[in-house]
């Protein structure tokens, strides 16, 4: 259930439209709903903000689309659906309302504009990362954050970071998102006093070991206000960040 859904049941039994009675019963039946396969979870925006986010790996389309729908008809609006492939994605086409991104494996199903406020950015180390700062970006815009795109900036020219240092300079939260040896979250904590969020991706050669290094040298980072999130875990990246950058007390 949504804010909105919320303040109309309450406001129906100050008006005395509705007893306490008929406002329990619609809480109780508002707070999830059993599925058979899933329990989705309707007060998950009342609770934290935002709707319940939908995994779509190891679902089959038809789940997907029965989550959605459930969601829909309670009033859900930018549904998150993520590790959505594109044969499932094909599979849904047309059965539900969505926007979809093909290299972050990302959805937005019942997609809705609304203001997009404070200041996000998400800086790449190389091309190669992009589908994990599409993932990022796309989560953290999906929930109302504005975000600025910084790509293919990593240390071995460190001048195209430098080119950008006034977009990271005004963000109030930065997610770093680098494969390889991961050293651009530590480069990157050293010049700005927000919070840096460092996305290791799976990206590189054998020693990498799928994003092993680059998790372990973040871990390690010297930068001070950098945290870490799971090896290409975009998502992660983007939520907290969003979070973040929502908080009151940071600035307008």
């Amino acid at each position: 259930m949504n804010e909105k859904a919320l303040l109309e049941i309450l406001e129906s039994v100050r008006s005395g439209a509705a007893s306490p009675e008929d406002a329990a019963r619609l809480l109780r039946q508002s707070g999830y709903e059993d599925l058979g396969y899933a329990k989705v979870d309707h007060h998950r925006a009342a609770r934290q903000g935002a709707a319940e986010v939908i995994f779509g790996a190891g679902k089959t389309p038809g789940q997907i689309e029965g989550i959605v729908n459930s969601m829909i008809a309670r009033g859900a609006e930018n549904i998150i659906i993520t590790r959505l492939s594109e044969e499932k994605e094909a599979l849904l086409r047309g059965k539900i309302p969505y926007d979809y991104c093909t290299g972050a494996r990302l959805a937005v199903a019942n997609p809705a504009r609304h203001p997009l406020t404070g200041d996000i950015a998400v800086v790449s180390a190389g091309t190669s990362d992009l589908a994990v700062c599409e993932e990022a970006a796309l989560t953290a815009e999906a929930l109302g954050s504005r975000v600025h795109r910084v790509y293919d900036a990593g240390v071995a020219g460190l001048h195209r970071l430098l080119g950008s240092l006034e977009t990271l300079e005004k963000a109030r939260c930065i997610i770093a998102v680098a494969g390889m040896e991961g050293a651009l979250p530590s480069v990157v904590g050293g010049l700005v006093s927000c919070p840096v969020i460092a996305v290791p991706t799976s990206v590189g050669y054998g020693a990498n070991l799928g994003g092993v290094a680059a998790l372990l040298a973040m871990l390690n980072s010297c930068a001070s206000g950098v945290s870490v999130v799971n090896i290409d875990n975009g998502f992660g990246a983007g939520f907290l960040a969003h979070r973040i950058n929502q908080m009151k007390g940071i600035g307008q």
